[in-house]
């Protein structure tokens, strides 16, 4: 990265922060560029070089969450599964860069929680289920209808336990949590 995209990236990130930070206090339709600019610690001038308007900072910073998210885990592994044990991505290995990512971001993911139209929650689930847990289940159950009901238990059970542990505030040991989402779908612990 040259210096210029790395001081622009680097101004982002800091707006992108901001917003979160602010979205966290009120909704959008009152957040204002100059809050924005003053949490960031920026020129409203520089604002205005990156977007043309509040909601576009949003859809980046949503891109940018979502690009995160999906690169915190490591796809080879999800894609070297070897049994169907392993098909629902609930080896340690393969939860525990999900959980620490969730773990990391917990400010952010309840704010997502909150308000999951806003961050178009339904499409980063979206993408998780089509990137990562359709081709697992895909190596074991072939039949397209048991398929989607398999799927649909499997990731609105796995996120809806971690939404609770980020709620709880991530009390609970990761080994301990992965413990509990692998009985929770009927694993041997």
């Amino acid at each position: 990265m040259k210096k210029p995209d790395s001081k622009y990236f680097y101004t982002a990130q800091l707006m992108n922060q901001a917003l979160l930070s602010l979205l966290e206090k009120k909704d959008i339709e009152f957040i204002t560029v100059t809050e924005i600019t003053k949490k960031a610690g920026v020129n409203r001038s520089t604002f205005y070089l990156h977007y043309d308007n509040i909601y576009e900072l949003l859809e980046e910073t949503i891109e940018n969450l979502n690009k995160e998210f999906l690169n915190s885990f490591d796809t080879k592994k999800v894609f070297e599964i070897k049994s169907k044990k392993d098909a629902f991505l609930l080896t340690n290995s393969q939860l525990v860069p999900y959980l620490n990512f969730a773990k990391q971001n917990k400010r952010v993911l309840k704010l997502i929680n909150q308000k999951p139209q806003l961050f178009q929650a339904k499409n980063t689930y979206q993408q998780m289920y089509d990137k990562i847990f359709l081709p697992a289940i895909s190596q074991f159950i072939d039949d397209k209808n048991e398929k989607i009901y398999f799927l649909e238990f499997f990731t609105k059970g796995v996120v809806a336990i971690v939404h609770k542990w980020i709620e709880l505030d991530c009390k609970t040991e990761i080994i301990d949590l992965i413990n509990i989402i692998k009985k929770c779908v009927n694993y041997d612990v």
